[in-house]
């Protein structure tokens, strides 16, 4: 009998690898390019085509000591930052590196997965393109460089529609299914086909819906008004003017060719870092004025539709426990407590991996590493700012 209920259990099991061989089969054979790229993700490998985006004359970061932050308190932020799975973590304060922690296995030349901290960059892009007139205004249609969009209820989009992710586009939510919509716009071989066949599904302006749709828009967009690739575009028009290290960005595939602007640019911790200076000091690096001022400010300003959102950016205007990204996803930001600093910002990029900007302060933190759902968002900001008030 016993060995009857084994014999039992060992067919059930072999059926269900059959079966479930088959479905991926099947699955492969529909769609091979998603389900392999399923299979690296799920592997910790790239999912898809890697673009180099060169560096060249990095902004020198100046090393110093932490007089304004107590030694526990930067234990406090080591401790909560290795409890999460870090890869790095770093503060700048007052023109100075006060701390680069990297954890097991972990160094100044990794370069970790940050998701859509790429957001923030994109909009930096979209207010050098301004300054230089290459594009005329936000409040000109996206439709006059998406040609697409020009004889339909998408010509009444505006750039600061997108930048606001108030465009009333829709998109796919998402979904576990590997032939799904959603995984053919993070892992399809034609991010541009998935994203310009989105329609207007609500009037611009009339609510906030983060996704990925809005911010690969205006990635193809200056791709446009440019004339050139994007990653060309994000080399000589930041990277090389501030960075130390080569970074990377996501093609769709081969053929096409196209970033996933939405996120995905793969840069080292201490670039990251960089890229927070830059806000902190609202635009510029050492002598150079690299973004407009003025951008800077309009990107942190709070929109209609949601006041903790800028242009492709965080705030901390009002404190919500659970902060919503869209209302087709059940996934929030998870905040215990207020920020200390209502004139925070920071960048957000999918498990916790952050860029938070307290210009009250002078105060930036890089935080990349494993993915945490449970990540909370005031801890971080509030031990070392309640430190600084301490001193």
């Amino acid at each position: 009998m016993f060995f009857k209920l084994l014999k039992y259990i060992f067919n059930a099991f072999l059926s269900l690898i059959v079966l479930a061989s088959l479905y991926i089969g099947y699955l492969y054979i529909q769609n091979p390019t998603v389900v392999a790229r399923i299979a690296s993700m799920m592997m910790g490998e790239a999912t898809g085509e890697l673009e180099i985006v060169k560096a060249n004359e990095a902004f020198a970061l100046s090393a110093g000591s932490s007089e304004n932050i107590s030694e526990e308190s930067l234990d406090s932020a080591i401790q909560f930052s290795k409890e999460m799975g870090s890869h790095a973590l770093l503060i700048y304060q007052d023109g100075a590196v006060i701390l680069e922690k990297y954890f097991d296995g972990f160094d100044a030349q990794t370069i970790s997965d940050t998701q859509s901290m790429h957001k923030t960059v994109l909009a930096i892009l979209v207010g050098i393109a301004l300054n230089e007139g290459v594009i005329k205004s936000v409040d000109e249609p996206a439709s006059n460089y998406l040609d697409e969009w020009k004889n339909d209820s998408r010509k009444l989009i505006t750039i600061k529609h997108l930048l606001q992710q108030s465009s009333g586009l829709d998109y796919p939510g998402f979904s576990y299914h590997p032939l799904s919509d959603f995984n053919q716009l993070m892992l399809g071989e034609d991010v541009t086909k998935m994203t310009l066949q989105q329609k207007v599904y609500r009037k611009p302006n009339e609510v906030f819906e983060y996704n990925g749709v809005n911010p690969q828009n205006l990635g193809l967009l200056l791709q446009r008004a440019y004339g050139k690739r994007y990653a060309d575009l994000l080399s000589e028009k930041l990277w090389q003017k501030i960075a130390e290290d080569d970074a990377t960005v996501i093609l769709d595939s081969e053929k096409n060719k196209m970033p996933r602007t939405y996120c995905c640019l793969n840069a080292t911790a201490r670039d990251w870092l960089r890229i927070g200076i830059l806000i902190l000091n609202e635009g510029k690096m050492g002598q150079k004025q690299i973004v407009p001022k003025s951008w800077i400010s309009n990107m942190t300003i709070p929109s209609e539709t949601n006041p903790n959102y800028g242009y492709l950016t965080w705030l901390g205007t009002e404190h919500q426990e659970n902060r919503i990204y869209n209302p087709k996803s059940t996934a929030t930001g998870f905040h215990s407590e207020p920020f200390d600093d209502r004139d925070i910002i920071y960048l957000d990029g999918f498990g916790g991996q952050r860029v938070y900007i307290i210009p009250s302060k002078g105060l930036v933190l890089v935080r990349t590493g494993a993915t945490q759902m449970t990540w909370d968002d005031s801890v971080l900001p509030n031990i070392l700012s309640r430190a600084i008030d301490k001193n």
